[in-house]
């Protein structure tokens, strides 16, 4: 399995306003955790706070579930219309390890200092 190139991921990030790119059904998309998105996935979570929700990915308990509603999420807080079905049918080029990366690249993006800033922007 090739490894993915997070050099080639961080120069797709747009720190400024949270939007990635990704490449998923072998086509540039774009994914960003907006305010609505963010409560979209809160409630999908069933997470608390939005530390909760940054923690939980940060010590790796989540489900690949977990990753579909997140990338899904993304998608939708970039003006895509998609559903889980469909994410959950699409593929990366790196297979489940690109989609792992994948999820910590958005939360990145969205949540620079991790959950730390998601505590100091109030937790919810």
């Amino acid at each position: 399995m090739k490894k993915p190139n997070l050099d080639q991921d961080l120069m797709n990030t747009s720190f400024t306003d949270g939007t990635i790119t990704a490449r998923l059904n072998g086509k540039s998309c774009r994914l960003r955790l907006t305010l609505g998105a963010l409560a979209e996935l809160e409630e999908a979570l069933e997470a608390d706070s939005l530390l909760a929700l940054v923690e939980r990915f940060e010590r790796g308990h989540f489900s690949s579930r977990d990753l579909i509603r997140l990338i899904t999420a993304g998608l939708r807080g970039a003006g895509n219309t998609i559903t889980e079905e469909e994410v959950a049918s699409m593929t990366h080029e790196d297979g489940v390890q690109g989609f792992v990366a994948l999820a910590a690249r958005l939360l990145a993006a969205t949540f620079p200092g991790g959950a730390e800033e998601a505590e100091l922007d109030g937790g919810a």
